[in-house]
C-alpha cells in the first residue's frame, strides 16, 4: 500500500510518498499529488522519497510531468536503490535530488565531549560522530567541513569529516579516529603527564595562531566580541562600556587562524599524532580574544561554581586551574610573572565580560558568576588599558 500525506510550511510544500510507485498506482499516486498541492498552494514543492522503496517507469513519467507543471521541484531523501534509478535515467541532471542519509544510533555510546552546537559520541574504536543538537543544521555541518578542509590544507592537523548521516531527527558528521583518546581521556587516566600534554596542547595552538589566512577563508572574529559587549551594556556603566569598547577596537585586525572552541575536549591524540576536531567556530583575529575563551572554559565558569567546569571538561576543577596556570607560560613562552600577570588580566576581562554576557542573556543576574563579574570588570578596569599581548 502507497500512502501520501503533506506538510505545508515556511510556503514550502513536502509531500511524503510511502512505499511504491508502479504501474499498478501511479495514476492513483499522482492524482493524491495533485490533490495535497491543489489543497496547500505553495511557492516549491518537495517530494520526501525516505520511505520511497521503489518507483517504476510509470512512476518517472509521473515525476517528469510535475516537472513540467512546476518550476521549483526538488527530491529529497531518496534510498540508494531509488536514487540510482534516478542517476541511470538521467532525473538526476534534469532536477534537484538528494540521496538519503545513513541513518545511526548513539544509544548506549560514549560521550566524548558536549558543546553549545552539539555531542560528540565514539562509535567504536574506529569512528567517532559528532551530533548537531539543531534539526536544521545540514548548512552548519557543510561549512564546518569546508573550513576543516581549508585548515587542513593550511597545515592544521584536523580530523576531516568524511560522511553525513542521520541521527534521530538531526544530523551527524562521521570522523574516522581509530584509537584516538581526548586530551581530557589523557589526563584522566595520565596525570603525572599533565606538562607533556600542556607542551603539546600550547605547541598545536601556536601553531593554529602563526597560520595566516585570508579574509575570504574565515569570518573576522571581532564582531562577535563586540556583541558580548553590546549584550552587557545595560549591566555596566557607559563609562565601563566605552572604555571596553574603545579597547577591543584598538586591538589591530590580524589574519591569524583562531579556533575559538579550543580544549581537552577537543584535541585527540591518534598514535602520537595530536588532531584538532570541531572546526565550525573557526575564524580569523587575534589570539588574544582565543586565549580569553580559553580561559573561561577553564577557570572562568568555574570561579562561582565549579560544577560548569567539571561537568564540561570531565576534569576536577582544580585539574582545570593547574592546567590554565601551567598552559599560559608555555604559551606565551615566558617564566616572567609580571609579564604573565598582565596579559592574564587582559584575558580575565575579556573573558568576564563573555561570562557576564552568558548570565545576563538568560536573565539569571542573580546568579553567583554574574555578581562576580560585576565586580571583577571595573576592578580590573583601573589596570587593564589595552587587549594588546
Amino acid at each position: 500500500m502507497t500512502n501520501v500525506t503533506s506538510k505545508l510550511e515556511n510556503d514550502i510544500l513536502t509531500i511524503f510518498i510511502e512505499g511504491v510507485i508502479d504501474t499498478n498506482n501511479a495514476d492513483t499516486v499522482e492524482t493524491s499529488i495533485k490533490e495535497q498541492m491543489a489543497a496547500n498552494p505553495s511557492k516549491s514543492v518537495v517530494l520526501d522519497f525516505d520511505k520511497l522503496d521503489y518507483i517504476s517507469s510509470a512512476g518517472l513519467r509521473v515525476i517528469l510531468r510535475l516537472r513540467k507543471s512546476l518550476s521549483d521541484l526538488k527530491i529529497i531523501n531518496a534510498n540508494p536503490e531509488v536514487y540510482t534509478i534516478f542517476v541511470n535515467t538521467g532525473f538526476s541532471e534534469m532536477l534537484k535530488i538528494e540521496k538519503a542519509y545513513r541513518r545511526y544510533s548513539v544509544d548506549g555510546c560514549e560521550i566524548i565531549g558536549t558543546g553549545a552546537k552539539g555531542t560528540v559520541y565514539r562509535l567504536d574504536c574506529e569512528t567517532i560522530i559528532k551530533v548537531y543538537k539543531n534539526a536544521d543544521c545540514l548548512p552548519m555541518i557543510h561549512k564546518e567541513r569546508d573550513l576543516a578542509r581549508r585548515a587542513f590544507i593550511l597545515g592544521i592537523p584536523t580530523a576531516i569529516s568524511y560522511d553525513v548521516v542521520k541521527v534521530g531527527d538531526s544530523y551527524g558528521s562521521v570522523f574516522e579516529l581509530l584509537d584516538a583518546k581526548s586530551y581530557t581521556q589523557l589526563i584522566r587516566e595520565n596525570p603525572d603527564n599533565l606538562d607533556e600534554y600542556i607542551k603539546s596542547f600550547a605547541d598545536l595552538l601556536k601553531n593554529i595562531h602563526t597560520t595566516i589566512v585570508s579574509k575570504d577563508d574565515m569570518p573576522d572574529i571581532k564582531p562577535f566580541i563586540f556583541n558580548w559587549l553590546d549584550e552587557i551594556k545595560e549591566h555596566i556603566t557607559e563609562e565601563q562600556y566605552n572604555k571596553l569598547y574603545d579597547m577591543i577596537d584598538k586591538v589591530p585586525n590580524t589574519l591569524n587562524m583562531l579556533h575559538c572552541d579550543y580544549h581537552t575536549n577537543n584535541v585527540m591524540m591518534q598514535n602520537g599524532e595530536t588532531l584538532l576536531i570541531d572546526m565550525d567556530t573557526l575564524s580569523r583575529g587575534n589570539p588574544i580574544f582565543e586565549l580569553a575563551n580559553i580561559y573561561i572554559t577553564y577557570v572562568g565558569f568555574g570561579e562561582a561554581d565549579k560544577t560548569m567546569v567539571e561537568n564540561f571538561l570531565k576534569l576536577p576543577y582544580e585539574t582545570a586551574v593547574l592546567f590554565w596556570k601551567k598552559f599560559l607560560p608555555v604559551y606565551l613562552n615566558s617564566n616572567n610573572e609580571n609579564y604573565i600577570k598582565s596579559v592574564e588580566d587582559k584575558i580575565r576581562l575579556l573573558s568576564y565580560i563573555r561570562l557576564m554576557r552568558h548570565y545576563a542573556r538568560r536573565g539569571n543576574t542573580d546568579h553567583p558568576s554574574y555578581t562576580l563579574c560585576k565586580e571583577r570588570i571595573p576592578q580590573l578596569l583601573e589596570t587593564v588599558t589595552n587587549f594588546n599581548i
